[in-house]
């Protein structure tokens, strides 16, 4: 019982130096925050002194105000360098965007460059797929006024009128359109340039000689007889080439009708072409083709040679329409790049 008895009185003191101790802190902390206030009470009075004779203004404050005046004071500088960090971020956005919006108005400039260059491409497109075709059709090529029905001219007039991204815009569906349309002239165009190709091939209108080579050493016409030295009617073209072997081909599609000798023509092939043409190649060294043989324009017949009535080596070639000779260099119109002028 002693025992209890004692940690009884133990826990009594502690509990008395507890409240004692406890009632001393608030004691002393009511006494701080009462001198604080009274000392916050206390007044300050500043005093604006002019330099002239008006009235000195005094303004008192106390503590409390002074202290609250800081710190609105200290607040107010606080939002105003928050709000000037922000000002500057939204000038820098601001820059960005200025930068990216020239940037896109240069964009915008180029595409209306190009757009423009499209509409001039599509209005040269215009005349010279009308004028080819009027050309190759036979018929004569539309009038100013009829032109403008229904083609680029309206669209050209029209968007005179219009300014900005729209005309641009405006420009571009109607050239799409436009080319739409064309589709149909190009394939015609393409079918009669077919056509045309297939009747070049049975006309005689390619050089006689592989590669483009040779010279014309003798005109179709008077000429002067270079063995006889007299005037006479020359039906061909003579080619030299200053040197025997060089592949003859056939100037246009056809059939072999002659393979012969003659002293005049030496060894020479006739060959009969569509529309009434027939072709002669003369003083051959030798031919490499039958008679009643099909050949094609480009086939190699014979080579270059010195046979019969020749002074060097060359090719004698004629063209005849029906009963009559013709200047065969009227129909050539191919030539390599390597070959030799007249």
């Amino acid at each position: 019982m002693s025992t209890l008895r004692r940690y009884k009185e133990i826990e009594k003191n502690f509990a008395k130096r507890s409240s004692r101790a406890l009632g001393g802190v608030f004691s002393a902390v009511g006494a701080f925050f009462a001198r604080l206030g009274k000392a916050g009470r206390q007044k300050l009075t500043i005093m604006l002194v002019p330099h002239t004779e008006r009235r000195i203004f005094n303004l008192q404050i106390s503590f409390f105000g002074l202290a609250l005046a800081l710190v609105v004071l200290v607040g107010g500088i606080g939002v105003l360098g928050f709000a000037a960090v922000d000002y500057s971020d939204a000038l820098g956005r601001l820059a960005g965007k200025s930068d990216s919006l020239q940037e896109t108005q240069q964009q915008l400039d180029a595409m209306r460059d190009n757009t423009n260059r499209l509409v001039k491409a599509a209005r040269s497109f215009q005349v010279a797929l009308d004028a080819t075709l009027a050309k190759l059709s036979g018929r004569p090529a539309s009038s100013s006024d009829q032109a403008r029905e229904g083609d680029l001219a309206s669209f050209f007039e029209s968007t005179d009128a219009v300014s900005g991204g729209v005309r641009e815009a405006g420009e571009i569906d109607r050239v799409a359109a436009y080319l739409e349309r064309s589709v149909g002239p190009v394939k015609e165009l393409g079918d009669i340039l077919a056509s045309l190709g297939a009747t070049l091939n049975e006309i005689p209108s390619i050089w006689p000689i592989k590669g483009g080579h040779g010279v014309v050493t003798m005109h179709y016409g008077q000429n002067e007889n270079p063995i006889y030295g007299s005037w006479y009617m020359h039906k061909g073209i003579d080619i030299a080439t200053f040197r025997q072997g060089d592949p003859i081909v056939a100037t246009a599609d056809g059939k072999v009708v002659t393979v012969a000798y003659e002293s005049g023509y030496g060894n020479y092939v006739v060959i009969e072409h569509a529309h009434g043409y027939l072709t002669r190649y003369a003083h051959m060294k030798a031919s490499r083709v039958q008679k009643g043989q099909a050949v094609r324009q480009g086939d190699v017949i014979g080579y270059v040679g010195n046979t019969g009535l020749s002074t060097g080596p060359h090719l004698h070639y004629e063209v005849q329409l029906g009963t009559d000779t013709v200047d065969p260099y009227k129909f050539i119109k191919n030539r390599s790049t390597g070959s030799l002028t007249p």
